[in-house]
C-alpha cells in the first residue's frame, strides 16, 4: 500500500510539473516578450552559472552555499531563542503579561522593515542572521504557545497527581504535545527566513548570495538568470521543508498521525 502511494503520488507530481513547463512555453510563446524567458533558456542560464559563473565570476553553488549558511545560522538562532520562550508563555500566564506588551508590537513590523537598521548598526554575516532571526522567531514562538495551551489538562494534572515534577511535566508531556505545532511554526519561519534572506541579500554589501545574484541580473534585464535565482531557492527551501518534515517522522513516529 505504502508503495502504491509513492507511486501515486510521484506520478501525480510528475504530471503537475510538466504541466506547468508547458504551460510556462505556452505563456512565453503566446506574450512575445523578448524579456520573458522560456524553460529552456532557464535551463541554459542554470548550466552557465553552475559551470562558468555570473559576472563576477561567482557560480551558482557558491552563491547557493552562502545564503543556505546564513539561512542556517538565523534559522537556529530563532529555534532555540523561540521555543523556551513559547514554553514558558504557555505554561506561565505571569510570563505571558509581561512579554506580551513588546513581543505583541514587534511581531508586526516586517523583517524587511529591519534591514536598514541591521545594516547600518551590524556587519558581515551577523546583519544577514539577525534578520533571519527576525523571520524565524515570531512564527515559531507563536505556534509553541498555541502548542502549549492545546495541551490536555488532564494529562498534567494526572502527571502531578503521579508525583511529576514540573521539569518532568514539561519534559515528558507538555513539549511533546505541542511538538506538532512547533514544527508547524519552524516549517513556517523557514518559509519567512528566506524571504527575509533575499530581500537583505539584494540591500546588503556582500558580492554572493541568491538574493544578490537575482538583483544583479534584474539590472542587467537578464530575466533568464532571475528566474533561475527564483527557482534555486525554491528548491533549497523545498529540500530544508522535507527535511524537517522527516526529522519529525523518524524522531516522533507516535505523533505521525498528528504531525502529518
Amino acid at each position: 500500500m505504502a508503495y502504491r502511494t509513492l507511486v501515486r503520488d510521484t506520478l501525480i507530481a510528475s504530471a503537475s510539473i510538466a504541466v506547468f513547463i508547458t504551460s510556462w512555453w505556452a505563456v512565453v510563446r503566446m506574450t512575445a516578450n523578448p524579456f520573458l524567458p522560456d524553460p529552456y533558456q532557464v535551463l541554459i542560464a542554470f548550466f552557465r552559472i553552475s559551470t562558468v559563473g555570473d559576472i563576477d565570476g561567482y557560480t551558482l553553488g557558491w552563491h547557493a552555499m552562502n545564503s543556505l549558511y546564513r539561512i542556517l545560522l538565523g534559522f537556529i538562532a530563532g529555534g532555540i531563542t523561540a521555543i523556551p520562550l513559547g514554553i514558558l508563555m504557555g505554561i506561565r500566564p505571569f510570563a505571558r503579561s509581561a512579554t506580551s506588551p513588546i513581543v505583541e508590537p514587534l511581531r508586526f513590523i516586517p523583517p524587511i522593515a529591519w534591514i536598514p537598521l541591521s545594516i547600518i548598526l551590524l556587519s558581515g554575516l551577523s546583519r544577514y542572521v539577525f534578520i533571519i532571526w527576525i523571520g524565524v522567531f515570531f512564527p515559531v514562538l507563536l505556534n509553541s504557545i498555541a502548542g502549549v495551551r492545546r495541551t490536555s489538562v488532564t494529562l498534567v494534572n494526572m502527571a502531578k497527581t503521579f508525583g511529576s515534577s514540573s521539569s518532568e511535566v514539561i519534559r515528558k508531556i507538555i513539549f511533546p504535545s505541542a511538538l506538532p505545532e512547533i514544527m508547524t511554526g519552524l516549517r513556517v519561519g523557514l518559509g519567512v527566513g528566506w524571504m527575509s534572506i533575499v530581500a537583505a541579500e539584494m540591500i546588503g554589501g556582500e558580492p554572493v548570495g541568491l538574493g544578490r545574484l537575482i538583483l544583479k541580473y534584474a539590472d542587467l534585464l537578464q530575466l533568464d538568470v532571475v528566474v533561475m535565482g527564483m527557482i534555486t531557492i525554491g528548491i533549497v527551501g523545498l529540500a530544508m521543508n522535507y527535511f524537517i518534515l522527516l526529522l519529525e517522522k523518524r524522531l516522533f513516529r507516535w505523533r505521525t498521525a498528528v504531525s502529518a
